[in-house]
């Protein structure tokens, strides 16, 4: 079969959970299927089993593909860290360059990892299901970009292109976006998918008819939005569509969760179990007055560490975290968010940013941490200690900084590489960053009451019985009893999985979308 490459006439249209989708869908028609982005920018990432780095939407994919995660799956990922980005390449940290740097330098090492890749996945799987980047005709970008129609060609793909008609303007941006191609790069677009439509899909019937009378192409879906899919967003974008409140229902039984939500946020889908949680409001807050209510306070990661630990100061948070020793309110940190819970956070190298050397954090506990260049990026599972203690964990590390504490401290965890066995589908290759966790390492920092944490586990709240606990103290801390079980978050997704694919398939025309494939 040819490979199939879903493009969009814009960011954050739905390309990521289309292929979610279709990862899914054609796996459970029996192909091996696998997920392929060749150059992805988001502050949003997941960590293989070798100890790998790619976006967070390609490990997302590779789960609906019922595959482990391989850093083929995404081999150019840009991790913007204020003017410059990170360029990771295959998995492993390549270069910190400026935009201007990146599109003039770089290109043909880039591209052949791209090839690479491609090949490696192309050679293991019936179907690879491509997804682009953005939008495939930004004409200021088009001779540099790896990520669309480049790369369909280098797979000879079927091309099917995703709008969004919920953010208006469909008919222009469709009809735009392939008046901007070539007739060649025309000739791959076999259909059109209309996204996140509201209300009756016979509705748009007539529109179905223009589009295709117009472009000469097939509308061979209308997908119906949904709401609360269930599914790990890629772009900070989605919270802003899914999750961000700025009221709070007024009911005294439930937990009040404010997530700080930094201008460099990173891996929000850290806190994602929290949404799903019955008695939980969660939100994600910017200011002290948000958090006045609240039970829990969740600082966040961030790829920029030294410049979203000056805005807490300059947003008045930092002085809010600094005095919460004296309320009944909790406070966890991870990564970024723990490194700021300590005395100061130095950055020799400047690999954050070229003016600042050095930052005073919050002063919660008595740690510093330096930012290192090269990238901790390890699975991890562990068992908790002292007030959790009895409660295992699976997380990932993914952080540039060593913690260095300055007097004894409770850890929070000790930790090991995990232990995967592989499917047969991907091969795993042992990364450097495994062998330095060989005998276990402790982890992050908890104060003798429980009520605060820091920890550089990525994926802590996914482990249920640990949230299951630390929400019960939560609960006890407002005098509200505890609850005996706990949503399963591995249930969930499959079933988020399973629904997304159920949705699609019902409103997509595979019969023609095979018959493009052959």
């Amino acid at each position: 079969m040819r490979s199939l490459m879903i493009v969009g006439t814009a960011s954050n249209v739905g390309k990521s959970i289309i292929c979610t989708a279709l990862c899914r869908i054609f796996t459970q028609d029996g192909l091996q299927t696998a997920p392929f982005k060749a150059q992805n920018m988001s502050l949003n990432s997941a960590v293989t089993p070798s100890g790998r780095e790619i976006g967070r939407a390609q490990a997302v994919q590779a789960e609906a593909a019922g595959i482990l995660p391989n850093e083929h799956m995404n081999p150019v990922l840009l991790k913007p860290t204020g003017h410059r980005t990170q360029v990771v390449v295959q998995g492993q940290v390549y270069d910190t360059v400026s935009a201007q740097r990146y599109f003039s330098s770089n290109k043909a090492r880039l591209w052949d990892a791209v090839v690479e890749s491609y090949h490696f996945l192309s050679k293991r799987y019936d179907l690879i299901i491509m997804e682009g980047a953005g939008s495939p005709v930004e004409m200021n970008l088009k001779e540099r970009d790896i990520a669309n129609l480049k790369a369909a060609e280098l797979a000879d793909a079927c091309v099917v292109l995703v709008a969004d008609i919920d953010r208006g303007g469909v008919f222009a941006s469709v009809v735009g976006t392939l008046q901007l191609m070539t007739e060649e790069e025309r000739q791959r677009v076999k259909g059109v998918i209309i996204n996140r439509f509201r209300g009756d899909p016979e509705l748009f019937d007539d529109g179905v008819r223009l589009l295709e009378s117009y472009t000469g192409i097939p509308v061979i879906g209308v997908i119906p939005y949904v709401a609360n899919i269930g599914i790990e967003e890629e772009d900070s974008m989605g919270l802003e569509r899914f999750r961000e409140s700025t009221e709070r229902q007024t009911n005294d039984h439930r937990l009040r969760i404010g997530i700080i939500k930094l201008p460099h946020i990173s891996n929000f889908t850290d806190f994602d179990p929290l949404f799903l949680e019955p008695d939980v409001d969660a939100s994600f807050v910017t200011s002290p007055h948000q958090l006045s209510d609240v039970d829990v306070v969740v600082l966040p990661g961030t790829k920029n560490t030294m410049s979203d630990l000056l805005w807490l100061w300059e947003s008045g948070l930092a002085e809010f975290l600094q005095g919460m020793d004296e309320s009944k309110q909790f406070l966890l940190g991870i990564c970024g968010g723990y490194q700021m819970m300590g005395e100061r956070i130095r950055d020799p190298y400047h690999q954050e940013e070229e003016d600042i050397d050095e930052a005073v954090a919050l002063g919660l506990f008595p740690f510093e941490t330096v930012l290192t260049k090269e990238k901790q990026t390890v699975l991890v599972e562990g068992d908790l200690s002292k007030i959790y203690a009895g409660i295992k964990v699976t997380g990932y590390e993914l952080h540039m900084g060593r913690t260095t504490h300055l007097q004894s401290l409770r850890p929070f965890a000790r930790i090991r590489p995990a232990q995967h066995s592989d499917n047969g589908q991907v091969e795993i290759t042992q990364g450097d960053t495994l062998q330095t966790r060989q005998g276990g390492a402790v982890d992050g920092v908890v104060s003798e009451n429980g009520k605060t944490i820091g920890t550089y586990l990525h994926g802590i709240l996914h482990n249920d019985e640990f949230r299951m606990s630390w929400l019960n103290r939560v609960r006890a801390s407002r005098g509200l009893p505890p609850r005996s079980q706990s949503i399963l978050v591995s249930q969930s997704r499959e079933a988020a999985y399973n629904s997304l694919a159920n949705t699609v398939r019902q409103h997509l025309n595979f019969s023609l979308l095979y018959e493009f494939l052959r």
